[in-house]
């Protein structure tokens, strides 16, 4: 098993684009839900783990919280925005509630480098989305930057490996983010960089005959990419224990069907079925015009 850093998901727009991050650092990720059980998180043999941002408040009454238990599993944490004021709090730190939401660019101020910013310039430009920030510092830790609003941008607690960021180093926007996170990977989780998509496809390929064994499989369609890429990877598992079936719901774009049709003559033939339902979802949406009824009656039609 490669090594693997997990990223425990809060709901943040970003998770997915952490975890590519990490991957085109050439390590692999694994993006799990905050809650997930420590069991499931050892599993993993996580050399890593990242706790996501996401859109709830520390102090909202059932704000998403991970087992405390991910505190002394001795690998390092480094947590982005909701994931620093969450690890802040639930270590002993205090939280709270910014005069003025940061939100967009601001200037961050490196007054120790640390290990997170080796090698960085001192003032960096980076994307900020919060409310909330951290007003004291849990034990053990000490502050590495600050922004306008935020004395508390970045810190470190590096006898336990324990890293925050108040700002968002996985978006384009933020200056120097790819080498934040890589720093993170490599000089405090010691990660090899070793790790490619071949791997990831060889290991997938690999559990999905595990998996399916001789069983056959059915995949719903939607033409999009997830689904397509399903397809494909299942097809080069096992073949002809495949079969893939899109709907035809009469409510899809100008010549889609067919097109979806041709790309998988050419590139997976024989695998797909192609339901034409048109008449039965139009005739379940007559008369309805408000759009979430109309949602929802397609989805118990499909």
């Amino acid at each position: 098993m490669p090594q693997t850093i997990v990223v425990l998901d809060f709901g943040s727009q970003y998770t997915q684009v952490i975890a590519r991050r990490i991957r085109e650092a050439n390590v692999f990720s694994s993006v799990l839900p905050y809650n997930s059980k420590l069991s499931d998180i050892r599993k993993q043999n996580p050399v890593g783990i990242v706790l996501s941002g996401g859109p709830a408040s520390v102090f909202a009454k059932d704000s998403p919280k991970p087992n405390p238990g991910i505190f002394k599993l001795g690998v390092p944490i480094l947590g982005i925005c909701y994931g620093l004021q969450l690890m802040g709090k639930m270590l002993g730190g205090e939280v709270k509630s910014s005069d003025r939401r940061e939100y967009g660019r601001g200037t961050l101020t490196i007054e120790r480098k640390g290990t997170l910013f080796s090698g960085l310039p001192t003032k960096l430009s980076v994307w900020n989305s919060h409310g909330d920030s951290l007003a004291k510092l849990p034990k053990g830790f000490r502050a590495l930057a600050k922004t306008e609003n935020s004395s508390y941008a970045a810190i470190e607690d590096s006898k336990r490996k324990f890293y925050g960021l108040q700002f968002h180093p996985e978006v384009e926007h933020s200056e120097k983010g790819n080498e934040v996170i890589k720093n993170f990977l490599t000089k405090v989780c010691g990660c090899k960089g070793d790790w490619d998509m071949g791997d990831f496809l060889k290991a997938s390929i690999d559990q999905i005959r595990e998996i399916v064994g001789k069983e056959r499989v059915i995949l719903g369609l939607s033409g999009g990419v997830d689904s397509s890429v399903a397809a494909a990877l299942i097809d080069r598992a096992i073949g002809d224990q495949l079969t893939c079936i899109f709907v035809d719901n009469g409510l899809l774009r100008l010549h889609e069907r067919e097109q979806v049709k041709t790309l998988f003559k050419n590139h997976i033939p024989g695998k797909l079925r192609v339901a034409k339902a048109g008449s039965l979802f139009l005739r379940k949406l007559k008369g309805v015009k408000d759009p979430e009824k109309k949602r929802k009656s397609l989805e118990k039609h499909s």
